[in-house]
C-alpha cells in the first residue's frame, strides 16, 4: 500500500446527506445481493425448503452468500452473486421449440441470455422450477455452477411436470 495515501474529508449538505441515507438504507452492509422471493404454492415451497437444505456451501468455487431478503426459496454464491430462486413460474420461453437447453449431470435446463449479459438457466421436467442466474462477470466458467448445483436439484426436486 502506498504510504503517501491522503485522507480527504467530505462535508455533505442536508440534501446530499438525505440522499446518502436513503441510498444506504436500500443496500445491505455486507455486500449481499438482493433478489425477489418467488411466490409459490405450499407443495412447491416444501420442495424448495428441501432443496435449500441440500444446496452446496460452494458453487463454482464461490462461498454461499444468500441474498436479501432471507428465504429458503433463494440462495446465492459469490459477489457478484450467482443467484438461485426456487419456485419461479414457468418461463414463457419453454413453449418455444427452438429454445436453447442444456443437460448437466441429469438435470435439464432452459438457457436464456439476458439483456445485461447474464445467463438464466431454469430447470425443465421437475416438480418445481428452479432458476439460476449467472451474472456476466461469472459467465466465463460456462455451466460450472450448474455442475455443483445439479446433485442437490436431483435429490430435492423430483422429475415430473410442475403444477
Amino acid at each position: 500500500m502506498n504510504s503517501s495515501h491522503h485522507r480527504h474529508r467530505i462535508v455533505l449538505g442536508p440534501p446530499a446527506l438525505a440522499l446518502l441515507v436513503a441510498v444506504a438504507g436500500c443496500s445491505s452492509t455486507d455486500g449481499s445481493a438482493s433478489t425477489a422471493v418467488p411466490s409459490a404454492d405450499v407443495k412447491t415451497v416444501a420442495l424448495c425448503r428441501n432443496l435449500d437444505q441440500v444446496l452446496p456451501s460452494k458453487a463454482d468455487g464461490l462461498d454461499r452468500r444468500d441474498p436479501e431478503p432471507a428465504s429458503a426459496l433463494t440462495a446465492g454464491w459469490g459477489n457478484p452473486a450467482i443467484i438461485l430462486r426456487c419456485g419461479v413460474g414457468r418461463p414463457a420461453k419453454m413453449a418455444d421449440p427452438e429454445a436453447d437447453g442444456v443437460e448437466v449431470n441429469g438435470v435439464g435446463w432452459l438457457l436464456e441470455k439476458q439483456d445485461d449479459g447474464a445467463f438464466r438457466f431454469t430447470t425443465t421436467l421437475r416438480k418445481a422450477y428452479v432458476e439460476v442466474e449467472i451474472p456476466e462477470a461469472r459467465t466465463g466458467n460456462g455451466v460450472a455452477p450448474l455442475v455443483d448445483l445439479a446433485p442437490a436439484v436431483k435429490k430435492a426436486i423430483p422429475e415430473g411436470i410442475a403444477d
